[in-house]
């Protein structure tokens, strides 16, 4: 019984240490903050000077990592159980899990990573990143891609309507906003800021899931994969 309270207590401890290796969009923020500084259209504005678009209007990073001591299979474990712990509600899921081809792609979800409050609307921005790994002998390698910023706009919510004391709800649209209208890449954009601090925030946590990947795949995800057991 004691041997099986230990063992639950080990599954429930790397369950939680998994879970929190994605940050939150607060956690995500002061981290970007630490790497960009807090002036969003400075940043955005220098970052899109050296990024370029894909052919599907989308931003996309790619790195290789190396492991050159381990196979493709126990790769694929690794990886397998970082995404199946991490990837597991609703909102982010795991899309592809193929053994044999090698190939794991999930979608990431990070809430509410930019907030912008019109004059008429207010929004909500939020990115829902893809994250695929091709797994080979001896390494890995990583394709994250952000197609859109989800946006959640709320028409009749901003400050006007606040100010004028409207009594009529504000009513809710889902909208996708493809990157190429958004600053810094295209040069004229209503909602400038959000999309700068939007495009500073995914590019943040691409380098965060970039570490996170790169750390299980070199350290192991818990620290106790080993044979020694």
């Amino acid at each position: 019984m004691k041997k099986l309270i230990i063992s639950i207590a080990l599954i429930f401890g790397a369950f939680m240490t998994v879970n929190a290796q994605i940050l939150r969009a607060d956690e995500l923020e002061k981290y970007a903050k630490e790497k960009f500084g807090d002036k969003w259209v400075d940043a955005a504005t220098n970052l899109g000077s050296q990024l370029t678009l894909d052919k599907n209007e989308a931003i996309t990073y790619v790195q290789v990592i190396e492991a050159p001591r381990k196979t493709k299979d126990q790769l694929y474990v690794l990886l397998n159980y970082w995404f199946t712990s991490t990837f597991n509600d609703a909102n982010s899921v795991i899309k592809l899990n193929d053994k044999e081809l090698g190939t794991i792609i999930a979608q990431g979800y990070v809430a509410d990573i930019a907030q912008h409050a019109g004059g008429t609307s207010t929004y909500d921005v939020s990115i829902r990143p893809v994250i695929k790994c091709d797994i080979k002998e001896g390494k890995v390698r990583v394709t994250y891609t952000v197609p859109f910023y989800s946006v959640v706009r709320m028409i009749g919510g901003g400050w006007m309507s606040a100010f004028g004391g409207s009594k009529t709800p504000p009513t809710r649209s889902d909208e996708n906003w493809t990157l190429d209208t958004c600053f810094p890449f295209a040069a004229k954009d209503s909602h400038k800021k959000t999309s700068c601090k939007a495009l500073i925030m995914a590019h943040a946590y691409s380098n965060v899931v970039m570490d996170k990947i790169e750390e299980c795949l070199k350290n192991g995800l818990t620290g106790n994969e080993g044979d020694n057991w």
